[in-house]
């Protein structure tokens, strides 16, 4: 039983029709594994969440980074709302542990996959959108998603802004090694190091290689960063 109650106290924002909320929450593997009515899962309000998300954090951008280009906006507005750092941005709200999945996607880390975190990101945001209108739905993108903007952008770039880290510091290159590769080919969980030399950096976890890259390199950004 999902705790409905919990979640809106965590959001700060209660639902009048709580069905929306609950539909939000909804994976298809669970709405077909119960067999309810098509059109039940989550998928009908992540779409229309994320076209929310993209008018407010546009507007946000425009008004809040005057002297940037058209695509420099596109830029930054991709590091705020691709997959990557939606799932980060579900960390504070603990929006996994409220999914409702099927056994075999919970069984097989569902509640941390980056996908299914982001998507239910947007269904949330189009489910306030919907229940208490445009207001409501940018109050939440604004506590909850377009904060800490640097940072972000940090960990989408995180990558290409080590390579010119360690490019412009350091004599030795930069290069990941592949620690351990679980699970079947559905499911595979890849840990890396980012390393120079033999130094390790920063390591990370994701379900393809490049996700574990990423985060490897992002945990190498905050290690360096106090010695740069």
């Amino acid at each position: 039983m999902i705790k409905i109650k919990e979640l809106q106290e965590k959001i700060g924002y209660g639902f009048q029709q709580e069905g929306l909320l609950r539909q939000a929450l909804t994976h298809s593997s669970y709405a077909n594994e119960k067999h309810m009515k098509k059109l039940s899962d989550n998928e009908r309000l992540e779409f229309l969440g994320d076209a929310v998300l993209e008018i407010i954090s546009s507007e946000f951008l425009y008004r809040n980074y005057p002297n940037l280009s058209e695509g420099d906006l596109t830029k930054l507005r991709a590091s705020i709302v691709c997959e990557p750092t939606l799932a980060l941005c579900t960390r504070e709200i603990d929006l996994g542990d409220y999914l409702l999945l099927g056994k075999g996607e919970n069984l097989t880390g569902g509640r941390e996959r980056k996908s299914i975190l982001s998507d239910a990101l947007e269904a949330l945001i189009g489910a306030i959108y919907l229940d208490g209108g445009f207001e409501c739905a940018k109050a939440f993108i604004h506590r909850f998603i377009l904060t800490d903007i640097e940072h972000k952008k940090l960990f989408y770039d995180s990558k290409t802004i080590l390579q010119e880290v360690i490019q412009g510091n350091y004599e030795e290159t930069l290069h990941y090694e592949l620690l351990s590769e679980e699970g079947p080919d559905h499911d595979k969980k890849f840990r890396v190091e980012a390393k120079i030399g033999e130094r390790v950096l920063g390591t990370g976890t994701g379900h393809t290689k490049k996700a574990a890259e990423q985060e490897a390199a992002y945990q190498a950004l905050l290690f360096l960063k106090p010695k740069l």
